[in-house]
């Protein structure tokens, strides 16, 4: 009997340190703060009513903060030459809705949830508010201390190659596949002018990107002309801006994708396969982007949790303790 008991208190012990190496768990906050989740799904989903924009904003922004020193909340840091004041963050949205769900959060459980969760959970829920499938979010998540511009320069770019962008996702544990899934997210969202208005008219002194469908292009051209409003906005996904769906594979496929970046996942042989396993293509193993969105945006949360002394829970989001 002391044997056995001695061997239940091991596997215990065991347990306890891999979850603790881990960082974190689904259900982390069920009994210190049994509300979390849906105190943030609530929030989210009360400013999505005013402006659907934000949905497309959070996902975004939770996956500009992994790219960067870990899924820590150091995007959502205040200040100058923070990650917030670097070129490709300065049009993310949702700001707001992190404040509010962490105002709400601090009433009901003081000092227990981190900014980082919080972000983490309102990708989630984004997404479901759009049509997609919800996941488990593993939560436990620390808040980082550090937030520097510079170190946004590894955030993959829209005119970076498709082995740019593996080497990128590969130094965050994610593989080609993920690529893939997680540049799908595009299936919401908007982009502006300025991003691709050089593949409109002047490719490398050729006229247009020859990968532009020749019946998509004038349509393009009248949304952004060549002289125009580089801010103004255009749908990533032409066929349902607003619906979390796999039809932003199926515009890669016929030469509608608006970012270079994500054109290339269709012309480059490499990334085609899981683009055409996501449409169904007959003679390859099916993928369903719902199902593997999920996947590998619990992968992507994971990357670089915070969990020791370099860390804190935030008391507002937008700075450090």
């Amino acid at each position: 009997m002391l044997r056995r008991t001695m061997l239940i208190c091991l596997l215990v012990a065991m347990l306890a340190t891999l979850v603790q190496g881990q960082g974190t768990r689904v259900g982390f906050y069920s009994r210190t703060c049994p509300r979390a989740e849906s105190i943030v799904s609530s929030t989210v989903a009360t400013h999505f009513k005013s402006n659907p924009a934000i949905a497309p904003g959070l996902l975004r922004m939770h996956f500009h903060d992994c790219f960067v020193r870990g899924c820590d909340a150091s995007i959502l840091i205040n200040g100058s030459n923070t990650e917030k004041t670097a070129l490709p963050n300065l049009g993310l949205k949702g700001y707001e809705v992190i404040d509010d769900a962490k105002t709400q959060l601090e009433a009901a459980c003081p000092g227990l949830v981190s900014c980082a969760d919080i972000l983490a959970l309102a990708a989630r829920d984004s997404v479901v508010l759009t049509g997609g499938r919800s996941w488990q979010v593993p939560t436990g998540r620390r808040d980082g201390r550090v937030s520097s511009a510079s170190d946004t320069a590894n955030l993959p770019g829209f005119t970076d190659s498709i082995d740019a962008q593996k080497q990128k996702f590969a130094a965050k544990g994610l593989n080609a596949q993920d690529l893939v899934t997680l540049v799908g997210g595009h299936t919401i969202g908007t982009t502006a002018c300025q991003f691709f208005n050089y593949r409109l008219y002047n490719t490398t002194g050729n006229g247009s990107d020859p990968t532009i469908s020749a019946l998509f292009l004038p349509q393009l051209q009248a949304l952004c002309p060549q002289n125009g409003d580089r801010t103004k906005r255009v749908a990533l996904d032409t066929d349902s801006e607003n619906k979390f769906d796999a039809s932003f594979f199926g515009n890669l496929r016929n030469g509608r994708g608006i970012l270079e970046s994500d054109q290339k996942l269709w012309t480059d042989t490499s990334t085609r396969t899981f683009v055409q396993r996501f449409l169904g293509v007959r003679g390859l193993a099916a993928l369903n982007f719902n199902v593997e969105f999920g996947k590998s945006m619990v992968k992507m949360s994971n990357i670089g949790v915070k969990t020791g002394s370099d860390s804190e829970i935030r008391k507002i989001c937008s700075a450090i303790n």
